[in-house]
């Protein structure tokens, strides 16, 4: 699944596949339940490969971020997205360690970890899908 092809609604929960532009919006498939739906022009979407995470250092796209989840957890799902606070803080002080704490909530951190299972239930590579985006970045 290319993250090029994902995104997330404000507004609406869980992510969305982009499956057909319209003039009035988007079609999109809900990873969340599998349902089709319209996307307006009016709804402010965010796609997941725009998307990148505050560190003391620079900002790190999700894709990366993605990655060292999956290296985490062997590939496997990661913890559930309902753990308490503390725990989902914790977690992602695990995978990655120099995340800006002031700008980054813990409301941002529950997002990634719950599109991270959505997309690990579907079979997402993120070690290929880092190695692409990596390739078509030395390329440009």
């Amino acid at each position: 699944m290319d993250l090029k092809k994902i995104f997330a609604v404000s507004g609406k929960p869980g992510i969305f596949e982009l499956k057909l532009q319209t003039r009035t919006g988007l079609l999109a498939e809900s990873l969340l339940d599998g349902k089709n739906t319209t996307i307006g022009l009016r709804d402010n979407v965010s796609m997941l490969a725009e998307i990148a995470i505050y560190t003391a250092e620079e900002e790190v796209k999700l894709l990366e971020v993605f990655a060292n989840i999956a290296k985490k957890e062997n590939n496997g799902p990661a913890i559930s997205h309902a753990v308490n606070q503390n725990e989902l803080l914790a977690y992602f002080e695990e995978v990655l360690p120099n995340y800006d704490k002031e700008r980054v909530y813990a409301s941002n951190i529950k997002k990634v970890v719950q599109w991270y299972n959505l997309l690990q239930a579907k079979g997402n590579d993120f070690f290929d899908a880092l190695a692409t985006h990596n390739a078509e970045k030395v390329e440009e």
